[in-house]
């Protein structure tokens, strides 16, 4: 299913995404390179084991990546004009390599542009849980979205 057009989105709607993805060395160390991050519990199988988690986390900014990244597909795909911000971004649990992952989202908000009429303005609040059903992250997007074409 590609994006939805602004005024197709209903307050509340809910949608569980289908793609789910198990999290990989390769991931979380590409990731992290390619950023800069040199924090040793990302890249340092030595020192994350000598840490009270005993074993190398995810780095958390891929974990938001993803999480937004698997809600693309029945949200914005074709549809967005910019997401706007990301608020209230949380990350209750860690995630570790192996964890398999899967995303929900739920309509918070929906308002007209004040200066674009061709968009409108939707809050996405997306949720990531692992395999164990624990949420992982949690945030608000605010996205600017296409209206229909007349």
């Amino acid at each position: 299913m590609a994006g939805k057009y602004f005024a197709q989105w209903q307050l509340g709607e809910r949608i569980d995404h289908p793609i789910r993805r198990t999290v990989t060395e390769t991931d979380n160390l590409l990731f992290s390179t390619m950023t800069h991050n040199p924090q040793p519990l990302h890249i340092d199988a030595e020192a994350a084991a000598q840490s009270e988690f005993g074993r190398i986390l995810v780095n958390g900014t891929f974990t938001f990546a993803l999480m937004v990244g698997l809600s693309v597909g029945e949200t914005t795909l074709g549809t967005l004009v910019a997401n706007l911000g990301y608020d209230t971004l949380v990350m209750p649990k860690p995630v570790f390599l192996g964890d398999t992952l899967r995303a929900s989202t739920e309509v918070t908000d929906l308002r007209e542009s004040r200066s674009r009429p061709d968009a409108g303005i939707v809050t996405f609040a997306h949720e990531m849980r692992n395999q164990h059903d624990e949420v992982v992250c949690r945030c608000l997007r605010t996205a600017l979205l296409r209206k229909a074409p007349a």
